[in-house]
């Protein structure tokens, strides 16, 4: 049984990628590359889609925060 909330994908300053739960204050995984990272959000939580960190900039003015994975 998959715990409640979503799965983060996150890049972190070290140049690599965190895997993180809602709330949580640690990551569950960290991996060298965000399709590494987003491969295991996906095998940590197989029933949600990972929410992984957009580096672009938009219209509005900042960055997107997180999109939705297929």
């Amino acid at each position: 049984m998959s715990k409640p909330g979503n799965i983060y994908v996150e890049p972190r300053e070290q140049g690599d990628y965190a895997v993180r739960r809602e709330g949580s204050k640690r990551a569950s995984d960290v991996l060298p590359t965000q399709k590494a990272a987003i491969e295991r959000a996906r095998e940590l939580e197989p029933d949600k889609k990972p929410n992984v960190a957009q580096v672009q900039n938009t219209s509005v003015g900042g960055p997107d925060q997180f999109r939705k994975t297929r």
